[in-house]
């Protein structure tokens, strides 16, 4: 018989020896997850509302929004509660659920970007052919898998957490639930748990990236051998918003990696600021990016804009 502690309820911690200054943490995450929410928000409605932005690049930028939209309300509850109230416990099912989202929409959202990268790959390689190859029902489809490789993928790792005995300590290291975190309190045999990711984020997060890698150098093959030089700075600039994402995105997945790997001896604090980094950095630098980069997105802020305030 298990010790009763396994029916405990989690508890999430802020940022452990800063527990008076919450409060004024609170205000700078606040202000990214407002900032966050209508970013997005304000993507998803000019994509939905602008007939001009019914196209395949746009269609894969509000999957996008919507994936960095989900993110953000899977993780702000729990993180403003911690920091608000000292909210800190959580049912188990509840936190098993949050962890199932949090790693699932991660996946998501390197598979949007991969989707994005053979947006691009097809519009400068064989630009005669997009509008072929590309079709609503294709983009759907490519939707569709994207989604469920995010969702699907998770479910093995996580179900397993249901069942588990948690007989160590129940007190988590972050103010939300993650796989890694859960799975290190439980009194069973986790070695499935601890192997299975490695090889998911080796066949997505990883994969991924290489074939991302390889899309832009054949992008870029491409571009060089076309003779003008202002079709080449063209065709480039449709790419930079993309590229800029993806660095972000991969850039703070490789910081967390490494500070997990290689940064045992680092402040806890360090560890915990770069899981919120990881989490709230894409999300509120994507809208920002496409908003500067591209002018047709550009162009429908000021429109909205100016027409509020004739409003």
């Amino acid at each position: 018989m298990w010790p009763s502690i396994s029916a405990a309820h989690f508890l999430l911690t802020g940022f452990p020896g800063l527990e008076a200054a919450h409060h004024w943490i609170s205000i700078p995450f606040f202000a990214v997850y407002i900032s966050v929410l209508l970013g997005n928000g304000t993507l998803l409605y000019l994509i939905k509302d602008d007939h001009s932005l019914h196209e395949p690049m746009y269609y894969f930028l509000a999957m996008l929004a919507g994936t960095d939209l989900m993110v953000t309300l899977t993780t702000m509850p729990t993180v403003m509660g911690v920091l608000w109230m000292n909210h800190r416990q959580m049912s188990h099912g509840a936190c098993f659920l949050q962890a199932y989202f949090i790693h699932s929409l991660s996946i998501v959202e390197s598979g949007v970007l991969l989707a994005m990268a053979y947006d691009r790959f097809i519009a400068i390689c064989t630009p005669l052919r997009y509008n072929s190859i590309l079709t609503n029902s294709r983009v759907m489809k490519v939707g569709l898998g994207v989604l469920m490789r995010g969702f699907l993928s998770l479910v093995p790792p996580i179900v397993p957490l249901y069942w588990f005995p948690y007989c160590r300590s129940h007190v988590l290291s972050h103010a939300f639930c993650l796989h890694q975190d859960v799975m290190k309190l439980a009194c069973a045999d986790i070695t499935f748990n601890r192997v299975y990711p490695v090889i998911l984020v080796a066949l997505t997060f990883f994969l991924d990236a290489l074939i991302i890698l390889f899309s832009y150098i054949l992008i870029l093959k491409t571009v060089m051998g076309i003779a003008s030089g202002e079709e080449r700075a063209k065709a480039l600039n449709t790419c930079v918003s993309h590229i800029s994402c993806v660095l972000v995105f991969y850039i703070t997945v490789i910081g967390l990696t490494f500070i997990h790997r290689f940064g045992k001896h680092a402040p806890r604090v360090i560890h915990i600021t770069m899981s919120y980094v990881y989490f709230l950095f894409p999300p509120f630098m994507n809208p920002i990016i496409y908003s500067i980069k591209t002018k047709q997105i550009q162009r429908n802020i000021i429109c909205l804009f100016s027409m509020h305030r004739r409003a």
